[in-house]
């Protein structure tokens, strides 16, 4: 375990100092000796941030791994062995959508952790971890392993392990080992509604931290593989209304035109179900998988659409830098004063204009909610665009031609709208349809 400390340097700005005699005051000569005056105002002041982190030595000739928001924006990184040896350290590379970094010190024959395999952990099973707490160097902490393949917001790379290990600032980065002394993950983040340990701790399995640190030593960047769809998770309820067995895989709410997926053939509405021979038991695993095949690899996704299961082809492509979101389509200026339908929903066509400025041909506008969708996530201005129960599609085109396919289901009968919302299009499942 090593100690890292990091610098980083503030620039200061120039401030005005108000001379307090005027050029024609008689005291102006003598106190100008003695208040300094700089064109401009007062010299500027650089200020140090300084904090501190964790690591580990993952090869004898001095690459180490900590944390990306350990090194984010620093200056100047500092190492320390256990042996009191400080040495400048190389940001060899960072990787923010893991939180690996990888760093570099000039030395040679290091000590280096042995590594173990994540997936051998149990929930349970006791771990340790090392690490600087508020400076307090080579401190140990234990706990158990409280979950594995935990999926954070906005982490959607990293299957976290969770544990209840306490974790303060000054662990990040640090080592957590199981009971061999094999280390198994880094101490990443915690859940917190104070600002301090709580009891919930995430730590990077080791397998995914190296895979990243072997990208940064060659390249010194990550790429990572993309389909160019929008998942969500499947419900119970989803999968019923698509005819699946089973709640399990993604299901596609829109594709990216000229992505990956579009030229494959995979549509809005299918149900990815295995990735290259894989199983896709939560949504949470395909941007994992492929994530972490590289841009150019041709795979096989197996998927599930309109009742029937079938296998497509697909050449991965690369992640590109973040995309701005889209703008969200106004509600029409119709009373929703009107009666709703069996959804508890008061729909509208949408106008020419609408049509126009959202570039659809058909759909329905949600004016309001109410029944059964207010339990729901569905909000007014959402756009219905499609209907679907037990693997059976249908576009929505008119308000007649929807009340219409809802009549033929019975009271009590779970029904699945595809909306529209903004750029991005999401599954939604209302339980238990309302009589007539």
């Amino acid at each position: 375990m090593v100690n890292i400390s990091t610098t980083h340097v503030v620039r200061g700005q120039a401030q005005m100092m108000p001379f307090p005699f005027d050029e024609s005051d008689p005291a102006f000569e003598f106190f100008k000796r003695f208040i300094p005056r700089h064109p401009g105002g007062a010299a500027p002041r650089d200020f140090e941030n300084k904090s501190l982190g964790s690591g580990f030595i993952v090869s004898g000739d001095g690459y180490i791994l900590t944390n990306a928001h350990v090194v984010d924006g620093a200056d100047e990184v500092t190492v320390r062995l256990t042996d009191k040896r400080e040495f400048k350290a190389k940001t060899v590379g960072a990787d923010k959508r893991t939180d690996v970094a990888l760093l570099k010190i000039d030395a040679s024959d290091l000590p280096v952790v042995r590594l173990g395999d994540p997936a051998q952990l149990r929930v349970g099973e006791w771990v340790v971890a090392i690490g600087s707490p508020f400076g307090f160097e080579n401190s140990v902490t234990a706990g158990i392993v409280s979950a594995k393949g935990r999926s954070l917001p906005q982490e959607n790379y990293v299957p976290f392990i969770q544990t209840d290990v306490a974790i303060n600032p000054g662990n990040s980065g640090g080592p957590l080992f199981n009971m061999r002394g094999e280390v198994v993950g880094i101490n990443s983040q915690i859940y917190s509604r104070s600002g301090g340990y709580m009891g919930v701790s995430f730590a990077i399995p080791i397998d995914v931290a190296m895979e990243i640190q072997g990208q940064l030593r060659a390249s010194g960047k990550v790429s990572r593989g993309r389909l160019g769809v929008v998942i969500q998770e499947v419900s119970k309820e989803l999968a019923e209304s698509l005819g699946l067995g089973k709640a399990m895989g993604a299901v596609v709410n829109s594709v990216e035109k000229g992505g990956p997926a579009d030229k494959a053939g995979i549509e809005a509405g299918d149900v990815i179900l295995r990735f290259d021979g894989k199983t896709i038991n939560n949504s949470a695993d395909l941007p994992r998988m492929v994530g972490s095949t590289r841009p150019g690899t041709r795979s096989v996704v197996q998927l599930w659409r309109k009742g029937a299961s079938r296998e497509i082809g697909v050449v991965i492509g690369e992640v590109p830098d973040d995309k701005l979101a889209g703008t969200k389509p106004q509600r029409s200026n119709r009373s929703v004063e009107q009666a709703a339908n069996r959804l508890g929903l008061v729909v509208s066509e949408l106008t020419a204009d609408q049509k126009r400025e959202l570039r659809m041909t058909s759909g329905l506008l949600i004016e309001d909610v109410r029944g059964a969708s207010a339990r729901t996530d569905l909000r007014p201005g959402d756009i219905i665009i499609a209907l679907i129960s037990k693997g059976a599609t249908a576009e929505v085109r008119t308000v007649e031609q929807f009340n219409k396919l809802l009549s033929r289901f019975d009271k009590g009968s779970n029904i699945t709208l595809l909306i529209r919302r903004g750029e991005m299009q999401t599954f939604i499942t209302i339980k238990g349809l309302n009589g007539n």
